[in-house]
């Protein structure tokens, strides 16, 4: 059935946790026990920074289902069931695991959770876990890795509901229990032999906390699935609303009133024309023909209206557009703008917000004011004038937080007036995405791969300021017969060892790119780590 083909990343560590264990039939060394130990906090750590990845695509899921909750709500609903499903397998995964630590080592389950896997005395020991796992038994199917096992199935089989039939054949969610699999001898196992048969714990842990990743793997593949299937039909006239987007609600006497009208729609080859009528609540056959007629381009027409008066200002409009058919379809709106006298603004000419270690740009004005008599004053850092003389630029101290205060000071008939203030956040330089030949992570091709040959860092895409950080180290981690490869970078290039492993790779090969460090403005800081498959 769709999805329940193993991944390749599954078929790597199921391979080298096979040869692992061979080993262990012969001897459970000290660097075998230290291999396991090695794996296994590798793969929390990545669990944790998937983990934080996939509450960043929720957030992003969350705020597109508050901007349009009628279009929206279907996926996030969906959404919502994947993550309740997700959660609750990783805590019986999490159960289990610290059950059978806790009884092998004679310990609490509280003190099993804060115990690093290096730490457990039983790490080698195997006779306990094996009846945990597979009960009295030859199959394992009366001990607790049926019960996994049924759980996975489940979940698998949840998740999939959530995707239309027609697409689950684009969703490999991996986590298969299907086989086949044999032991060191070539005789067929189960599932459940196969992983959890006279394995010593420090396995059974390694073993549980990948399929913990596997769990995040299909939750962030479906959630990310349904998160662009939100936008894959747009643009259906039936439910199209005109729009309008005014540059500002609040205009100065004597300035003009600025608006866009456009059609909420992807369609930009159409020219939608546009009726504009101030002064009224509504355009009617009656007054259309006092009405302004603006032709459109690309989806929306630009417009102006005057603000020679105080108050409030309303106006009334129409726009026209041609619907799935050929028919025109017409769409009213109505607003109003307020007029009111001019008084001291300062805004910050990217945003609301301040950043420690960046020159943050500033607009300070006062109408009937020249700009050399005014003398701005901050509470937090300094506010100097920028090299042009018309704007102005803040910084602040490394340690500084909270919010600081813009007050304005003019020299008006010979004294000092106060103008107003405002208060702006201060906030840290949000950290860079790695990127590498163009995408942050997921399938690329290796000629790809060896062709770009560097983690790029860039900065969030709503995020203003033109920061650059520079990649100090990182680690290059894959699997290969069994074996764990890792290497560590310097800068941010690959090395020669890493580029010659990607050209000799197969498609379906997995490679991590962890422990990402970069510097740039606020000092060195931890990125996000890149998942990429080989294609």
């Amino acid at each position: 059935m769709a999805g329940y083909k193993e991944t390749p990343r599954q078929k790597m560590i199921a391979m080298m946790y096979l040869v692992l264990t061979a080993l262990l039939a012969l001897n459970v060394s000290v660097e075998i026990l230290d291999a396991f130990i090695v794996v296994n906090e590798s793969m929390e750590t990545t669990n944790e920074k998937f983990s934080t990845k996939i509450e960043s695509t929720y957030d992003r899921f969350e705020k597109q289902y508050n901007i349009n909750q009628k279009k929206v709500g279907p996926y996030w609903e969906k959404a919502k069931l994947a993550q309740k499903y997700s959660n609750d397998l990783i805590n019986y995964i999490d159960s289990i695991k610290y059950e059978v630590i806790a009884k092998t080592e004679g310990i609490t389950v509280e003190q099993a959770k804060e115990k690093p896997l290096r730490d457990i005395k039983a790490r080698d020991k195997y006779d306990y876990p094996t009846n945990f796992f597979i009960g009295n038994s030859q199959d394992g199917s009366k001990g607790e890795a049926r019960v996994l096992k049924n759980k996975l199935n489940e979940y698998r089989e949840r998740l999939l509901s959530l995707i239309e039939p027609e697409n689950r054949n684009r969703i490999q969610l991996g986590l298969s229990t299907e086989g086949p699999y044999h032991d060191a001898s070539g005789a067929k196992q189960n599932w459940e032999m196969h992983n959890f048969y006279h394995t010593i714990l420090a396995a059974d842990v390694t073993i549980l906390n990948k399929i913990i990743a596997e769990v995040q793997n299909a939750e962030f593949d479906v959630v990310n699935h349904l998160f662009n299937a939100v936008t894959a039909e747009d643009f259906k006239f039936d439910e199209i609303d005109a729009k309008i987007i005014p540059k500002s609600n609040y205009v100065l006497k004597g300035d003009k009133y600025e608006a866009e009208v456009f059609v909420a729609a992807y369609d930009t080859k159409q020219d939608p024309e546009v009726y504009i009528l101030p002064g009224a609540d509504t355009i009617t056959p009656r007054n259309i023909d006092q009405a302004q007629r603006l032709p459109g381009k690309k989806g929306k027409v630009s417009f102006d209206l005057p603000a020679e008066s105080e108050g409030a200002q309303r106006y009334a409009g129409m726009i026209k557009v041609q619907g799935p058919s050929g028919q025109d379809n017409r769409y009213y709106f109505s607003d109003e703008y307020i007029v009111e006298r001019p008084f001291t603004t300062v805004s910050a000419t990217k945003m609301n917000v301040f950043y420690v270690g960046v020159d943050n740009p500033v607009s300070i004005s006062a109408p009937g004011v020249a700009v050399e008599n005014l003398e701005p004053r901050i509470s937090k850092g300094n506010l100097n004038p920028d090299p042009s003389g018309r704007n102005w630029i803040v910084t602040l101290p490394d340690d500084a937080k909270g919010r600081a205060v813009i007050t304005v000071m003019a020299r008006v008939n010979g004294g000092l007036r106060n103008m107003g203030k405002q208060e702006f956040r201060i906030k840290q330089v949000p950290s860079p995405e790695p990127y590498i030949a163009n995408v942050p992570g997921g399938q690329v091709s290796k000629e790809a791969l060896m062709a770009a040959g560097a983690i790029i860092p860039r900065m969030p895409r709503d995020f203003d300021f033109d920061l650059y950080f520079e990649i100090t180290s990182f680690e290059f981690v894959s699997v290969r017969q069994g074996d764990i490869v890792r290497y560590t970078g310097n800068g941010n290039k690959l090395s020669p060892e890493m580029l010659d492993f990607i050209e000799s790779a197969s498609n379906g090969d997995k490679i991590w790119l962890e422990d990402i460090r970069a510097t740039g403005p606020g000092g060195s800081r931890s990125l996000s780590p890149l998942s990429i498959e080989i294609q």
